[in-house]
């Protein structure tokens, strides 16, 4: 049951917000949300455990909350409703299905979100690094979130002495003091981030700011005078010349503000305690020249301070401020500050980025959009990348930009870029574009000539000198500090190095054609791993670097299709040579060509056709296959063969269809790794046994050598897994062979 000053405030709550929301609800939306918020409270779901000096009914609570958010960061309804719904939908007592249908589908999304941040949003120790990534990630996808999180914040704070401990007091204000009001001021909710950091100051040093308020209480009456002998006679020039309409005001600056004036002065020596506002009505073209005009009569009036002059109307602040500080000597030869700003900026100043919902299309405000996509860009890279590494430096560094003061730099075009501090010309043309970036050589700044390793500042005018031989170097990587330019770095250099290796591999091709030599990819990667190259990717990487000979490499192969040639005419030369050098061929009938009745089947109804096995690619049985028409019979080669392509081209006509006679049998494969001395007659010997044990064919097989031992994987066909087996124990008890061991079967 509520007491009757606790029943008071929630009539005086809810009429409130009914009022701010009957424009946007209609009667059944309004009574549903009625009857949910009363289910929720007779369920408990409203209850509190606070233990200061009274308790405010939880229920009041979050429709005070709706109400600030609706009146002093000007929300649309359906933040409100958010918060008015978010204990009843957590409690159980109202499901998200049933919101959704009667309300719909945006106080659901709004709702998911605030229950991904319930931890960070409830917690009451010091917010740990987790917990920040994991308030980025709901900026990311909704900064309105963050908008709630602040004001529930700010409420607590305003009431923090009557709800809690005195504990519990200044732990919420260093939390406050160390995330929310940080936020709060990146966000441009300066009103709010004052009050905030008021507050702290009030639970966290409760001396200092009485010292400061009690001063404040005491000059407020000759301040007051004052603010109005400068006001008045501005007020009256203004009206003569000005053709707009305006509002003149004095603001007190923020206690928090006026006690870090004091660790360097006395209190007497702040001259700045207050400041003077005029505030125009004028169109958004008409911002600046309006602005300007009012700096030129105030400064014809009162001389003006050269030093303390801050134009944030031309290069606006990273969280969208804009506005013309200067300070002048005014009367008693007194320093005031006068603040130039229009309606519009005005309302950004106090409520930051919920006033952008409300003024659309104003060029100024697009740096907000630019800092959300900024944060999205960084976590989208967190995720597609493959190492924790470089997962930790990308997030680091997504932080360390969002906590650091940006900069705004001008295109040749007089466009406006926000780059982290410490970007370089390499990051701004990057900025432009990735194709920018990717030919930049130098820049110039301001109009004079600087190299990509130049550091930007503020207000900087730059333009991007390219040429289109550029590309870029792993040493960009060093030069550029924002997450988007590093990722397109590394992408750039991959694409780069796959491209060479692919020319690389192209040339070496065509180079091995133009001597009207095969290409055995075998006996290449023999030569390449005797200079040293474990992969061929390595041995093409160097090649697009000239770090290789080219004309030594095909030299080398060369020599090494001769050898295998002559091996192949006479095998017994090859006795004491490397496995490595085995090359397998199908067995056939000396000086009789294999029939088609053996192996082959021909289409086109062709039988009895003599045909021979290629020596370029060595089809073995099971490959995919085809023939080739030759003045000497029918040549076989696999459809992989790397002549292929020419053949297809060029003799097209004599291209007939092949197939391996008896195939169908052979639907199991299996693979064996096979370790052995280092000899060729051992690795002959192997394949003899497959070849002569029946149900058993060789599908394909690789061999090298290392430390006098070959490593062979053989891939089998066979019919039954007893064959298999019968043929593994002959292998294994075969001469030489040191091991043997089954790796793969389909």
């Amino acid at each position: 049951m509520f007491r009757p000053h606790e029943v008071q405030a929630l009539w005086r709550c809810s009429r409130q917000l009914l009022g701010q929301l009957h424009a946007q609800l209609s009667p059944e939306q309004i009574r549903r949300v009625y009857l949910w918020l009363r289910a929720a409270q007779e369920a408990g779901c409203f209850e509190s455990s606070q233990e200061g000096t009274h308790s405010i009914p939880g229920l009041v609570q979050h429709l005070e909350v709706a109400l600030l958010v609706l009146g002093e960061l000007g929300l649309d309804h359906h933040c409100a409703l958010a918060v008015l719904l978010y204990r009843p939908v957590q409690g159980g007592t109202l499901s998200l299905e049933e919101l959704g249908r009667e309300l719909g589908a945006e106080e659901v999304r709004l709702l998911q979100l605030l229950a991904r941040t319930a931890e960070l949003y409830t917690r009451r120790e010091s917010i740990s690094s987790e917990n920040f990534h994991r308030l980025l990630i709901s900026m990311a996808e909704d900064i309105r979130v963050v908008l709630l999180i602040i004001a529930d914040r700010l409420y607590l704070l305003r009431h923090a002495r009557s709800m809690f401990r005195e504990a519990d007091q200044q732990e919420l204000a260093r939390e406050t003091s160390f995330l929310y009001a940080p936020i709060a001021h990146r966000l441009g909710l300066y009103t709010i981030k004052g009050e905030m950091e008021d507050l702290c100051l009030k639970y966290l040093q409760p001396k200092t700011y009485g010292f400061i308020t009690r001063k404040l209480g005491e000059t407020k009456h000759a301040r007051d005078a004052y603010i109005a002998s400068f006001i008045a006679p501005v007020r009256a020039q203004l009206e003569r010349e000005l053709s707009v309409p305006f509002e003149m005001k004095g603001r007190v600056k923020s206690v928090s503000s006026i006690s870090n004036k004091l660790r360097k002065q006395n209190f007497e020596d702040i001259y700045d305690l207050f400041a003077i506002r005029v505030i125009l009505d004028v169109p958004a073209e008409r911002e600046r020249s309006a602005c300007w005009q009012v700096y030129s009569i105030i400064t014809d009036m009162y001389r003006p301070n050269p030093e303390r002059l801050k134009d944030w109307i031309s290069i606006p602040k990273s969280n969208g401020y804009e506005s013309l500080h200067t300070t002048v000597m005014g009367p008693e030869n007194k320093w005031v500050e006068v603040q130039i700003r229009t309606r519009r900026m005005d309302a950004i100043a106090e409520q930051g980025v919920a006033a952008h919902w409300r003024y659309k299309g104003i060029k100024s405000e697009n740096g907000l959009d630019e800092f959300l996509a900024s944060v999205r860009e960084a976590l989208e890279a967190v995720k597609t990348s493959e190492h924790e590494e470089e997962k930790r430096q990308t997030l680091e560094a997504s932080l360390l930009t969002l906590k650091a003061q940006e900069i705004y730099v001008f295109t040749p075009m007089g466009e406006i870029l926000k780059l982290p501090l410490g970007a370089t010309l390499l990051d701004f043309a990057f900025a432009i574009h990735s194709r920018v970036g990717a030919k930049a050589i130098s820049g110039k700044v301001n109009g004079k000539n600087a190299s990509l390793r130049h550091v930007l500042n503020n207000g900087d005018s730059v333009e991007v000198l390219t040429a289109p031989q550029q590309s870029p170097k792993p040493g960009w990587l060093s030069i550029v500090v924002s997450p988007k330019a590093k990722a397109k770095i590394r992408q750039l250099l991959r694409a780069e190095e796959e491209s060479g290796i692919a020319l690389a591999k192209e040339m070496i091709r065509r180079r091995i054609k133009n001597r009207k030599l095969p290409f055995d990819e075998a006996a290449f990667i023999r030569i390449t791993q005797r200079k040293g190259y474990k992969t061929l990717s390595d041995f093409y990487r160097d090649l697009t670097h000239e770090r290789i000979d080219t004309a030594e490499i095909l030299g080398l192969y060369e020599q090494e299709l001769t050898q295998v040639a002559q091996f192949e005419a006479s095998p017994t030369i090859g006795a004491a040579r490397s496995a490595e050098a085995f090359v397998y061929t199908e067995p056939q009938e000396a000086d009789q060509p294999l029939s088609s009745k053996e192996m082959l089947i021909l289409d086109r109804g062709l039988s009895g056709v003599a045909y021979s096995l290629a020596q370029c690619c060595h089809p073995l049985f099971g490959d995919e296959v085809f023939g080739l028409v030759t003045s000497r019979g029918i040549k076989v080669h696999r459809t992989s063969c790397p002549n292929a392509p020419d053949m297809f081209a060029h003799s097209p006509h004599k291209i007939i269809a092949a197939r391996w006679n008896g195939d169908e049998g052979y639907s199991q494969l299996a693979s064996l790794e096979v370790i052995g001395r280092d000899e060729l007659a051992i690795a002959t010997n192997i394949t003899s046994l497959i070849r002569k044990e029946a149900g058993i064919k060789l599908r394909s097989y690789s061999i090298h050598s290392e430390d006098g031992l070959f490593h062979g994987t053989f891939v089998l066909y066979y019919e039954r897994r007893e064959a298999l087996t019968i043929l593994i124990k002959k292998i294994r008890s075969a001469s030489g062979v040191k091991q043997v061991r089954e790796v793969g079967q389909q």
